[in-house]
């Protein structure tokens, strides 16, 4: 059990990283942020910062020196930087969810083995594998690279063979993974921690709308397929959780159809469609983040009161923040970046007990 006045490192300097740092300040911890990047909002509201690209294994040690835990608010940091921290310091959550989380074609393969159900997919190496897989698989599909990409980006839907050409470009060229189409009712996540004594505890699932492959809302409480399909999405996490000797908070997004929950991707982390928890559960993801890489008792995932609404503020989406503090029954978080730009995440409101106005 780490005590307070411990340091806990964070891989990464973003949004996530910041509210961690919020949460493990209330618990009384300092936060030290390693990010390459010279701006980092999540530095702002932390105690130390190291700017240092991922491979600067002299700045990484005197890093991980500094620490008495490690964890990392996104899935994109090099496994390779995890791999030698670790041989330093306690990482938490380890590699090998990281690894797997990275690869979409080993993810996919990683959830099959454990019984779940992925959309139907086949690998693509190269342009003429794209071919043979749209002549197994059929139109409409979506190419998505093997590795990189999020919120939309690394993905191209093809409609018709004829569109193979132009998705491939799309992407880059990369080695891909050609999806299936799945009809769906709709996007659910489930969110759970795990213990560094194997405790499991779940938060109730959102309904997760996306606009232009970006998360817009997560709202509580889901339609009611999405209730009948929890149970079995939860059961396929905690099993993902246990194969990975899992500490932490742990995503699984899934489409809720017909036939039951189909898996679409995991992250190895806090995820965007759980900022509700922070005033809608009585322990929010952060906390309970924090709580499980220390080694601290879970908090309850309990919904305080329904309904609960997220909602996410895009690009100029930022600039209603002063109508948003009017509303008394709106929770903002504003996430102090600087650049606005067209699809990137620059805060947050969520409503509590009461629906957006």
């Amino acid at each position: 059990m780490l005590a307070p006045g411990s340091t806990i490192g964070i891989l990464g300097g973003g949004q996530l990283g910041r509210m961690l740092g919020l949460a493990a300040a209330q618990l009384g911890y300092k936060v030290h942020i390693y990010a390459p990047d010279a701006e980092s909002v999540a530095a702002e509201v932390t105690a130390h910062h190291s700017q240092a690209a991922w491979d600067d294994e002299p700045r990484l040690a005197a890093f991980a020196a500094a620490c008495d835990v490690v964890t990392y608010e996104f899935e994109n940091v090099p496994v390779d930087t995890v791999r030698f921290l670790s041989g330093h310091v306690t990482v938490r959550p380890g590699m090998a969810g990281l690894k797997i989380a990275q690869d979409r074609l080993e993810e996919k393969t990683f959830v099959a083995g454990l019984g779940g159900r992925p959309a139907p997919f086949a690998a693509v190496p190269d342009r003429a594998a794209l071919d043979a897989a749209l002549a197994e698989l059929g139109a409409p599909a979506i190419l998505k690279t093997v590795r990189m990409g999020y919120d939309g980006k690394g993905q191209a839907r093809i409609v018709a063979p004829a569109d193979a050409d132009a998705a491939w470009e799309a992407i880059g060229r990369h080695a891909a993974v050609l999806e299936g189409f799945v009809t769906f009712a709709h996007e659910f996540s489930v969110i759970l921690v795990r213990g560094i004594d194997g405790e499991v505890r779940f938060w109730d699932s959102p309904v997760n709308v996306h606009e232009d492959g970006i998360l817009a809302t997560s709202s509580l409480p889901p339609p009611q397929i999405i209730l009948d399909q929890q149970d079995e999405a939860r059961a396929l996490m905690a099993k993902i959780a246990a194969e990975l000797d899992y500490a932490g908070v742990l995503t699984g997004e899934f489409f809720a159809t017909e036939d039951g929950p189909v898996f679409n991707e995991m992250a190895p982390r806090v995820h965007n469609s759980g900022h509700w928890t922070i005033e809608g559960a009585v322990a929010s993801q952060f906390a309970n983040h924090i709580r499980a890489v220390a080694g601290l008792p879970l908090g309850s995932t309990e919904t305080a009161t329904l309904p609960v609404t997220m909602h996410n503020l895009i690009g100029g989406g930022i600039e209603t923040v002063p109508a948003l503090l009017a509303d008394e029954n709106c929770h903002v978080h504003h996430y102090s970046k600087t650049a606005v730009r067209e699809g990137r995440k620059l805060g947050h409101a969520t409503w509590v007990g009461a629906s957006p106005a």
